[in-house]
């Protein structure tokens, strides 16, 4: 007999995610720090990223580091941006945050509403147009809750989720949600570390064959430790969303 989220058609397990690798010489890489839910910073952040392109030639390319949702007051309309074509000159590959995992985790009913809510999930609601408050006095039981807000995301935000790698590997760099457990191969580093470690990384960071661009860990302003750099800006308090250009062995880093 299946079980309960057999029946529902919710999933058990999540699906390991992609990992990408890319040698491209000479191109110039912008990577954006997290956005959670901050529309009107990721545009402002863009413009600026194209102007300091301007003198650079040839495809460019941008690398969102993930947590596009949560905790700012719009995260539909950043899914929504992220699903159309990026400036004009540009490529752009979306990486998976923790927050994304946990939004899926929620969907395919890993986790109930309560614990996506503790993680900042009421601002992303409401930019699906759902009061949780509401919806909770409407529906103790969760259960109602839990079918009005899965029928609200679009499919396309939800394909979206699933589809996004965890890894970018250059030969010089990795792009990566919150960082890597140093010591141990890329192939068998595991989705969670990659998306919620911490001081493991932070405490190893010597250990690093090469510079790891990572996002998950609020700083005042971008932070580079030795081949570790953080560019999380914490965009929803702060209004300062951070991105750095990785050019001709120099990076440079440009803020809303």
């Amino acid at each position: 007999m299946k079980n309960l989220a057999g029946i529902l058609g919710l999933k058990t397990q999540r699906a390991q995610r992609s990992r990408l690798k890319l040698d491209l010489p000479g191109l110039a890489i912008y990577a954006i720090g997290d956005v959670h839910g901050c529309i009107d910073l990721l545009l402002a952040l863009e413009a600026k990223i194209e102007a300091d392109a301007q003198a650079i030639q040839g495809t460019k390319l941008i690398v969102m580091l993930g947590d596009y949702v949560d905790r700012g007051p719009a995260s539909a309309q950043v899914l929504d941006h992220l699903l159309e074509s990026p400036p004009p000159g540009f490529e752009r590959i979306c990486l998976a945050g923790n927050h994304e995992i946990a939004m899926l985790d929620y969907i395919d009913g890993r986790i109930g509403l309560p614990d996506w809510l503790r993680m900042g999930a009421a601002p992303t609601l409401e930019s699906y147009g759902i009061d949780a408050a509401r919806l909770g006095a409407m529906y103790p039981t969760g259960d109602g809750a839990d079918q009005m807000i899965r029928k609200a995301i679009p499919a396309a935000h939800i394909a979206f989720l699933r589809s996004l790698p965890i890894m970018l590997e250059t030969p010089k760099a990795l792009f990566v949600h919150a960082g890597i457990r140093p010591g141990i191969e890329l192939a068998k580093q595991s989705d969670a570390d990659l998306v919620y470690i911490r001081s493991e990384f932070f405490d190893n960071a010597h250990l690093l064959d090469r510079h790891v661009i990572h996002g998950h860990t609020p700083v005042l302003q971008p932070l580079r430790e030795g081949k570790r750099l953080n560019i999380d800006t914490g965009a929803f308090s702060t209004g300062r969303l951070s991105a750095v250009r990785l050019w001709n062995n120099k990076g440079r880093f440009l803020s809303t």
